[in-house]
């Protein structure tokens, strides 16, 4: 009996349309092999949508999305709205109406993909960054006054509950655990100027970290962070951070990885609905000429295969990238790949396809 997996996909704005259709021709290649299917609804938010009809996320859709099991949202952001109406509207609405309170970012070079750290490997970059996902600087709370004038005052508040501290750092312990490699946690803030903040953050660690004795704990700040990510990637196993740090780190990390064209994310509600997502952005300029590469679509897919437990399925889809990266790509960037947008989601279809047809004892597979 084949499980049913209901999925409501949002293209979104520019080159979005185009890696969602490579994301989806994948789940299309593995669903019937692996015994599963997936019931797909396509939602027209973004920002041509807005533009026609004045709706950023109606409260109807959101119902609607509520009854879908995980979102795969392509991207948003358009050169003809504002920058905030989208991103407030649509992507900050959605990771809060469904509480989706971690943000999971895996760094991980695989082999024929450029790092520009000299001398650095696939087995030096390979980590992952748990960032909170719905409070601190980015929950919204502040003001101006006195707005447009010499005395204009602008206030933007920091807001860290102990729930949403502890939530995260502990899906991060069991994150460390599961992944069971170096099994070393490392919190990542900034302990010596937001003392306030991070006091919490430092002190929820450590007296979670006595429920995981099998877990190494440190510390480091984030400038530290970010110089050692450069020179010493390989010192990394899990990161947990708010989300402001998070969010300016697990961009560094997707640079070290190869870049935007091979980096995936996920906004985690491990008891709801989580949304996968390619972590470059709309990209307006490349729209509609089939320059962009479908990789980070098609491991975002690999992310949400693996969080509903499909791990065949999921192995399958990375072995399948793997081997497109290895024998197929002149390179990861936009435009010098060698082939279209298309052509690369074919090619990742085709050798998941030769994968499936392989007798199972001549199978290799990657360690998840």
């Amino acid at each position: 009996m084949k499980k049913t997996y209901r999925l409501a996909v949002i293209p979104g704005d520019g080159i979005g349309p185009e890696v969602t259709a490579e994301g989806i021709k994948i789940l299309e290649t593995i669903a019937g092999k692996c015994g599963i299917e997936f019931l797909i609804t396509k939602y027209n938010l973004g920002g041509e949508h807005y533009n026609t009809t004045g709706e950023i996320l109606p409260d109807t859709i959101l119902e609607s999305i509520g009854k879908m099991d995980a979102i795969f949202l392509g991207a948003i952001g358009h050169p003809d709205v504002k920058p905030g109406i989208l991103e407030k509207g649509i992507l900050l609405k959605l990771r809060r109406h469904f509480d989706q309170y971690v943000n999971l970012r895996p760094a991980k070079l695989y082999e024929g993909v450029d790092t520009p750290l000299k001398d650095k490997r696939p087995k030096d970059i390979d980590f992952v960054v748990v960032r909170e996902n719905t409070e601190g600087l980015y929950a919204g709370i502040g003001g101006s006054f006195k707005h447009g004038t010499l005395d204009e005052v602008a206030l933007q508040e920091s807001i860290h509950t102990r729930k949403g501290v502890e939530r995260c750092i502990r899906f991060a312990f069991d994150h460390c655990r599961k992944r069971n490699k170096a099994k070393k946690l490392t919190l990542c803030g900034k302990t010596n100027v937001l003392t306030y903040a991070f006091n919490l953050w430092e002190r929820v660690f450590y007296e979670i970290a006595e429920e995981y004795p099998d877990i190494e704990t440190d510390y480091a700040h984030v400038d530290a962070v970010c110089m050692w990510m450069v020179k010493n990637p390989e010192w990394f196993d899990v990161i947990v951070t708010d989300n402001m740090f998070g969010d300016i780190i697990t961009d560094l990390a997707a640079m070290i990885q190869g870049g935007m064209g091979v980096a995936a994310g996920a906004n985690i509600n491990p008891d709801g609905i989580s949304m996968y997502e390619p972590i470059g952005g709309s990209a307006p300029k490349y729209s509609g000429k089939q320059m962009i590469n479908p990789i980070a679509a098609i491991l975002a897919v690999q992310m949400m295969l693996e969080t509903f437990g499909e791990k065949v399925a999921a192995s399958f889809v990375e072995n399948g990238v793997i081997k497109v990266l290895q024998n197929h790509l002149k390179s990861t960037a936009s435009g010098k790949m060698g082939y279209r947008t298309e052509e690369v989601g074919d090619l990742v279809a085709g050798c998941i396809e030769e994968s499936l047809f392989r007798p199972a004892a001549d199978r290799k597979f990657s360690k998840a």
